[in-house]
């Protein structure tokens, strides 16, 4: 059961840090999720946002290429497997995964890529005109909802620091890279399309992009309704749905 049916529908709920986190030990633990498995189901929603915000046809370059930064934590993996899937759907991703974490589980998303030839970038330009015209779009698989804020200013800095300058769109996944969970934008990017995981959190108030989608369609309805999620209407078969149309 996706949402819950009735003509007058509450808007989504906005949670917490601390909330996000109480959902997803409820998952893994109460309801049996694995890891890999809540890994793989965000990243294949990630990536079917990706074709949303940027259907093939649409693209502004003759070549469907996808740059997607990854960082070290689970937000990184996600963009892994966002970035598996995209090639799948015929994009050309191409991925930037510099701190590569010894987790076996990432190491076994990092080889799945690389068996798909998705190439693998060795530094990640400076000079952001060369990302402007090589590639369609970028996702933010930087930083996540579990990064503490002061990440953004670790080895993560120089990442962010080129991503504020490009002026292809930005995607990113569940929390902006360099945002506060709560408060927001204390200097991080400015991402044209998010995309919240489960439920949007708190910091999502203050987006101003293009889009803004929600994957949370595979949460139990128990667990929707435990934490009062109030989830979006997913048509037909979908697993995301946008909350925020074209502007």
């Amino acid at each position: 059961m996706s949402s819950v049916p009735g003509p007058s529908r509450e808007p989504p709920r906005y949670v917490s840090k601390a909330e996000a986190e109480a959902i997803e030990k409820e998952l893994l633990e109460d309801y049996r999720f694995g890891r890999q498995q809540l890994i793989e189901i965000w990243g294949h929603a990630c990536a079917v946002a990706v074709t949303k915000a940027f259907p093939l046809p649409s693209l502004p370059r003759k070549q469907p290429t996808v740059l997607v930064v990854c960082g070290p934590a689970q937000n990184g993996a996600i963009g892994l497997v966002c970035a598996r899937h995209l090639r799948i759907f015929d994009y050309e991703p191409t991925i930037f995964y510099p701190k590569r974490s010894l987790d076996p589980l990432y190491r076994d998303f990092t080889t799945q890529c690389e068996k798909m030839d998705i190439p693998f970038l060795s530094y990640l330009p400076t000079e952001v005109q060369l990302i402007n015209d090589a590639y369609n779009a970028v996702v933010d698989a930087v930083l996540g909802a579990e990064a503490e804020l002061g990440e953004g200013r670790g080895p993560c800095a120089s990442i962010l620091a080129t991503l504020k300058h490009i002026r292809i769109p930005i995607v990113s996944l569940d929390v902006p890279s360099g945002w506060d969970v709560e408060a927001g934008s204390s200097g991080g990017i400015s991402p044209d399309v998010l995309v919240s995981l489960v439920a949007p959190k708190q910091c999502a108030r203050r987006f101003l992009g293009r889009q803004h989608f929600v994957a949370g369609r595979f949460v139990p309805y128990d667990v929707q309704k435990k934490f009062e999620l109030n989830p979006p209407e997913y048509p037909g078969t979908e697993c995301v749905v946008a909350l925020r149309g074209p502007q």
